[in-house]
């Protein structure tokens, strides 16, 4: 097992040995994991030799994590196909290692090396158990019931073995995927297994980064049996269309190394419009997000009635009082003041519905923009997509799920998971976007998807999304100094910020525990985290 910062896998080849790039971030769809298995096999490889390098691995894995002398007693669960074969070899092997292994195998009919290996585990006296209720003494199970590309429910019997398996409190090891999601949607077809352990094998699968499978994911690991480069690429190629967002890729988009000689109007100046007198927090927050940012100068412009208060809370800003409506939002941006002077604007964390000519002066701006929260809400009321089809400078967009519903119904109603509606969204208004979630989607105009590796609940906090906006607005001022690299800019500060701030997260969750992040402890996270990994 290796790991590459905190990212973990585990490798077929040399001690040392660094896996493919395109194995550590491609992201496929159980067609695309059929071609490239087919490439493999007429290439030469027989499938059977390929089972056996497969299963192997993964039974070294349980070696590893359960050892025999605390666990000594495995249950195994065996499908009718491939699944099923490796995990039968699996339980030869740990058979053969000492474990006491049981295997149940609701299946009358398996494919046909899946059938020889299931004969060879009886010949070596390997309990074949008729009823699942056997296994409930085991000290970890096996789940090799169904992998990747299963479509059908789960239904019958089949079922019942499913829910009462989930109802036992061992660790549960599945093979590729937890038995009952489909590989592309992570949709639970009728019911699935809960494992604890998920061994996802030769390349992640779309189900991987979906919020609706996480809870039958658990802990997940890479099991990288060294697919050749050259049969991904001819699949996928040399830069694959969805991709996981690893921290090398996150890291490498951060405007640094920063040029020796510089000075603050050199590195990003960011026109922050945010808060009312009823959300003047928001406007906090994103402000602390953007400070953290690294960027040179942030002019924040709130009702005039919190001007004060801002001067003592971010004494580096430059601190705009703007006029303001009988409920305390943002009634417009001051007429002297020139909107494309920036190198980005971000807008609406604390807004309020009633800052809407706030938000028409920002669109018709010629500066890259960002909208969050409110600044969303009045985008979808004049309609996203052409709306935005009339900026000509980038716009990043980050909503959640409710407000991506508002902002595009129509792609809405068509209920794709979650990368799938974030590209669609991306395409239709030119604009990049960030879907959060548990696993956030990251999605370009030019037909690019990235899914955000690793996130934490720790996030779950009202305020956690308005520091994201300033991080990501900061970066996005950053990264917009040269006006021909700008739509690049914008998805190097979308990509680098949800990546920044979902680490702050987990190590703010690390010392703090899940419960005790709170966006100003998150903001407290930002640049300590950014700088352990840089030490890295």
């Amino acid at each position: 097992m290796k790991a590459v910062g905190q990212e973990r896998w585990f490798n077929a080849g040399s001690i040392g040995q660094l896996p493919s790039p395109l194995i550590h971030r491609a992201v496929v769809t159980a067609d695309q994991m059929r071609q490239i298995e087919a490439r493999i096999f007429a290439a030469g490889m027989p499938v059977a030799a390929l089972m056996e390098k497969v299963a192997g691995l993964i039974a070294q894995w349980i070696r590893a994590h359960f050892p025999q002398s605390t666990f000594p007693q495995i249950g195994v669960l065996a499908g009718p196909g491939h699944n099923g074969g490796d995990a039968l070899v699996v339980a030869r092997e740990l058979h053969l290692n000492g474990y006491r292994v049981q295997v149940h195998a609701p299946f009358s009919r398996l494919k046909e090396l899946t059938e020889q290996h299931a004969r060879y585990a009886a010949s070596l006296g390997i309990p074949f158990v008729e009823n699942v209720a056997a296994l409930q003494d085991c000290n970890a199970l096996v789940d090799g019931l169904f992998g990747f590309g299963l479509e059908r429910d789960i239904e019958g019997d089949l079922a019942e073995t499913v829910a009462t398996l989930n109802a036992w409190p061992q660790p549960k090891i599945s093979i590729d995927l937890p038995s009952g999601l489909q590989t592309d949607t992570g949709a639970v077809l009728s019911t699935a297994l809960c494992a604890t352990h998920t061994l996802c094998l030769g390349l992640w699968k779309r189900a991987f980064f979906q919020d609706e499978a996480l809870p039958y994911l658990g802990e997940v690991e890479l099991i990288d049996f060294g697919i050749p480069t050259a049969d991904i690429e001819a699949v996928l190629g040399q830069s694959p269309v969805v991709q996981r967002l690893t921290s090398e890729a996150a890291i490498a988009r951060l405007p640094l190394p920063r040029p020796p000689a510089t000075h603050k109007y050199r590195v990003g100046h960011l026109l922050l419009v945010a808060g009312s007198r009823q959300y003047g927090g928001a406007a906090f927050l994103a402000g602390l997000g953007a400070r953290a940012s690294g960027m040179g100068m942030v002019t924040l412009a709130v009702p005039e009635s919190l001007r004060g208060p801002f001067h003592a809370q971010l004494p580096e800003a430059l601190i705009l009082g703007c006029p303001e409506t009988e409920t305390g939002a943002i009634a417009h941006l001051p007429d002297s003041l020139d909107l494309d002077k920036f190198n980005a604007i971000a807008c609406g964390p604390g807004l309020s519905r009633q800052a809407h000519t706030a938000v028409d002066q920002v669109l018709a701006s010629g500066a890259p923009l960002l909208l969050d929260a409110d600044g969303l809400n009045l985008l979808a009321d004049q309609g996203a997509a052409a709306t935005l089809s009339k900026r000509t400078a980038p716009t990043l967009l980050t909503p959640h799920p409710g407000e991506f519903k508002r902002l595009f119904p129509e792609i809405a109603k068509q209920q794709l998971e979650a990368g799938s509606a974030a590209l669609a969204a991306a395409q239709a208004s030119g604009a990049v976007l960030i879907l959060k979630g548990g696993r956030s989607a990251i999605a370009s105009p030019q037909g690019q998807l990235w899914y955000l590796a690793a996130s934490t609940p720790a996030l779950a906090r009202g305020g956690s999304g308005d520091v994201l906006t300033g991080l990501a607005a900061g970066l996005l001022a950053q990264s917009a100094q040269n006006p021909d690299q700008a739509t690049e800019g914008a998805l190097n500060a979308a990509l680098s910020a949800a990546w920044w701030h979902a680490q702050a997260a987990r190590a703010a969750a690390k010392e703090r525990s899940v419960l005790g992040v709170d966006p100003l402890t998150l903001t407290q996270f930002l640049d300590p985290t950014l700088a352990q990994w840089l030490q890295n």
